[in-house]
C-alpha cells in the first residue's frame, strides 16, 4: 500500500494537478475532534501536505473555529501558499412531524447567502492579521458580494452554491466587476483589494503599497 505522501504525488504527475487544495470541511463525524478545528490539526494537515509536495497548497479553513486568525497563523507557518475562506458553517435543520434531524447525521454544512456576513467578517480578520493570497467566499451571488470579499481583503473569490441557483452566475459576476472598475474610473482589479481594510488600518495600507 502506497503511503499518502507517495500517493499524493504520483495523482499530482498523473493528473497533471497544478495546485493543492487542503480543505477542512464543517462537519467531520468520523472523529473525535475535527482537526479543522484546532491550530495543531491545521497545522499538522498542512505541514504533511507540505513535505509531500512543491505544488503551491491553498488551505481551506473552517468557521467553525473559536479564532478564525489562529487557524489562519497556524496554516501559514505550516507551509501554505494560500489560503481559502470560508468553508460551509455547521447547520442543523428538524422534521417536526417526524420529530427527529432532516440529516442522516443530525448536522450538515450551510453555505449560500446566509453565511456572507460571517465570511465576510473572517477574511476581513484574516487579511489583517497574514500577509497571503486569501481566496474569499460564502454566499456570493452577485458582482457586488463578490466585490465586497475583494475589500474585504480577498485577491480572488470563489462562488459555490450561486451556481447552483445561477450557472451564468461567475461570468455575470466577471462582467459587473469590470462595469464597476470602469464606472470608477479604475484601471486595476487589484485597486479594490483591501479597501475597506485601508480606510482604517494605516499598517495594512504600508504593506500593500
Amino acid at each position: 500500500m502506497l503511503s499518502p505522501a507517495t500517493a499524493l504525488r504520483k495523482v499530482s504527475v498523473q493528473a497533471c494537478v497544478s495546485v493543492i487544495r487542503c480543505t477542512f470541511p464543517a462537519a467531520q463525524f468520523t472523529v473525535t475532534v475535527a482537526p479543522g478545528v484546532c491550530a495543531t490539526g491545521v497545522a499538522e494537515v498542512t505541514s504533511a501536505v507540505r513535505e509531500a509536495t512543491r505544488l503551491p497548497i491553498i488551505t481551506k479553513l473552517s468557521p467553525n473555529v473559536t479564532d478564525i486568525v489562529e487557524m489562519a497563523r497556524a496554516a501559514v507557518e505550516a507551509g501554505a501558499d494560500a489560503l481559502s475562506l470560508i468553508n460551509t458553517l455547521l447547520g442543523m435543520a428538524i422534521d417536526v412531524e417526524a420529530r427527529r434531524p432532516v440529516l442522516g447525521n443530525a448536522f450538515g454544512g450551510l453555505s449560500g447567502p446566509a453565511i456572507k456576513p460571517v465570511a465576510l467578517r473572517m477574511v476581513y480578520q484574516v487579511a489583517k492579521a497574514v500577509d497571503l493570497p486569501i481566496l474569499g467566499g460564502g454566499g456570493i451571488m452577485c458582482a457586488r458580494d463578490a466585490i465586497e470579499f475583494m475589500m474585504a481583503g480577498a485577491t480572488a473569490v470563489s462562488i459555490g452554491t450561486g451556481t447552483f441557483v445561477n450557472p451564468r452566475l461567475a461570468i455575470e459576476v466577471i462582467d459587473g466587476i469590470q462595469g464597476y472598475l470602469a464606472g470608477h474610473h479604475l484601471t486595476d482589479v487589484r485597486s479594490v483589494v483591501g479597501a475597506a481594510i485601508m480606510q482604517t488600518d494605516s499598517s495594512f495600507r504600508a504593506r500593500e503599497s
